[in-house]
C-alpha cells in the first residue's frame, strides 16, 4: 500500500482512508494519480464505475422494516 501511495504522490494514510471509506469523496487529482500508479486508464475506470452504478440502481431495494411494529416492540407510541 505504501508503494502505491508513494507512486501516486499521496500519503499512505490518505490511501488507507480512501480504502476504508473514511475519505468518501477523494479529489479528482487523487483518483487520477491512483489510476496512473495502478496502470489504469481513466476511461476504463469511468466505465467500471458506470457499470457498477447501473447495476446498483437496477438491484431491488432492500425491504424496509415496518416502523409501527418496531416502535410498538419498544413501547413507543406511533405518530399517525
Amino acid at each position: 500500500m505504501a508503494e502505491i501511495a508513494a507512486l501516486a504522490g499521496i500519503s499512505a494514510e490518505t490511501l488507507r482512508k480512501i480504502e476504508t471509506g473514511r475519505a468518501p469523496t477523494p479529489a479528482f487529482f487523487t483518483i487520477t494519480a491512483l489510476a496512473s500508479a495502478l496502470g489504469l486508464r481513466l476511461d476504463e475506470l469511468a466505465l467500471q464505475c458506470a457499470e457498477r452504478c447501473a447495476a446498483a440502481m437496477a438491484a431491488e431495494p432492500p425491504e424496509l422494516p415496518d416502523l409501527a411494529a418496531v416502535a410498538g416492540a419498544v413501547g413507543e407510541p406511533v405518530a399517525a
